[in-house]
C-alpha cells in the first residue's frame, strides 16, 4: 500500500509539472509576437485547458502574467557581465552592451515586448489593474540596477551615474535591436561602439578625466 505522504509528493510534483508546462506554453505563445496571444482564452487554448483550469493555477490574468515574468527571471538568472573582476571600465561597459544586444533577440525578450505592448501605459492604471505583474516588473528594474552596480564594483564611479546609465541602456539597446530586426542602412556595430564610448566617458572616474 502506498503511503499517503508519497501520494502527496507525487501529486505535488504533477501539479508543479502542469504549472511549468502552462507557463512554458504561455511564454511560447507570447514570443510569436501575435497581439492576440495576450488573451487569457487564447493562452488557455494553446495550453489545451479551459480558462477555469488556468485560473485555478494562477488566480486571474494578472497572476498568470506575473508568474510568466517570474518564470522568465528564474530561467535567465542574473544577467552575466562576461568581464573578469580586474576588467577595465571600457571592458565592463562593452560586456553589458553586447550581452543586452544579444539578449534582446531571444524568444523571452519577444514575449516580454508583446506582453508590455498589451498592458496599460499609465503607471497608476497599470498598478491598479495588474498589481502583481507591475510588482514583478518593478523587481526586474531593481535587479537590473543591482547588476549594473555589481558590474562596476571596485571602480571609482559615481553610483548615481551608474543608476542613470542603468535606466538609459535598455531603451537605447532596444532601439538598436529594433533596427536589426527591421533592416537598416545604419552600421549597428558603429552604433554600439558609440553608446559604449558615451557611457565610458560619462562614468570615467574624475581623477582619470582630469588626467
Amino acid at each position: 500500500m502506498t503511503e499517503p505522504g508519497v501520494v502527496g509528493r507525487r501529486s505535488n510534483r504533477r501539479g508543479l509539472a502542469t504549472r511549468e508546462s502552462m507557463l512554458d506554453t504561455a511564454l511560447r505563445s507570447l514570443a510569436t509576437g501575435d497581439p492576440a496571444a495576450v488573451s487569457g482564452n487564447r493562452i488557455a487554448k494553446e495550453i489545451g485547458a479551459t480558462w477555469g483550469t488556468v485560473k485555478y493555477q494562477f488566480g486571474d490574468i494578472d497572476g498568470l502574467w506575473a508568474a510568466v515574468l517570474r518564470y522568465i527571471a528564474e530561467r535567465r538568472g542574473d544577467m552575466p557581465v562576461s568581464a573578469p573582476p580586474d576588467a577595465s571600465l571600457r571592458e565592463r561597459v562593452t560586456a553589458i552592451v553586447d550581452n543586452m544586444y544579444d539578449g534582446l533577440t531571444t524568444g523571452d525578450s519577444r514575449a516580454i515586448e508583446n506582453l508590455r505592448a498589451a498592458l496599460p501605459r499609465d503607471r497608476g492604471e497599470f498598478e491598479r489593474l495588474y498589481p502583481r505583474t507591475a510588482a514583478e516588473f518593478a523587481s526586474w528594474g531593481q535587479a537590473w540596477l543591482d547588476t549594473c552596480l555589481r558590474a562596476f564594483a571596485g571602480l571609482d564611479v559615481d553610483p548615481g551615474r551608474v543608476a542613470e546609465v542603468a535606466a538609459f541602456i535598455p531603451g537605447a539597446m532596444r532601439g538598436i535591436a529594433s533596427e536589426r530586426q527591421l533592416g537598416t542602412y545604419t552600421d549597428l556595430d558603429l552604433a554600439r561602439r558609440g553608446i559604449t564610448n558615451a557611457i565610458v566617458t560619462y562614468l570615467r572616474p574624475a581623477m582619470e578625466t582630469e588626467g
